[in-house]
C-alpha cells in the first residue's frame, strides 16, 4: 500500500472529509460556537430548533450567514 493512502499517525486509510450540511445549529459556548445539529433542509432544521427548550440557537446557511436565532 502507498502511504500516500495512509494516515500518518494511525495508520487508517484516508478518507474523503464528509460534505458540509446547507445549514448548521450553533450554540454559544464558553470556548465559542459548538455547532449541534445540521441538514440539508431548512424546514428540518427550524422543526429541530423549535423543539428544544434552550434558548441561543443560531441557524446558519454553509456561507456562514445567520438565518434565525432563538
Amino acid at each position: 500500500m502507498s502511504r500516500a493512502f495512509v494516515k500518518e499517525d494511525g495508520g487508517e486509510r484516508w478518507t474523503p472529509p464528509a460534505k458540509a450540511a446547507e445549514y448548521q445549529v450553533s450554540l454559544d459556548t464558553p470556548d465559542g460556537p459548538e455547532t449541534v445539529y445540521e441538514a440539508d433542509d431548512l424546514l428540518t432544521v427550524l422543526q429541530w430548533v423549535s423543539q428544544r427548550p434552550a434558548q441561543g440557537f443560531e441557524v446558519r446557511g454553509r456561507d456562514g450567514r445567520l438565518l434565525a436565532a432563538s
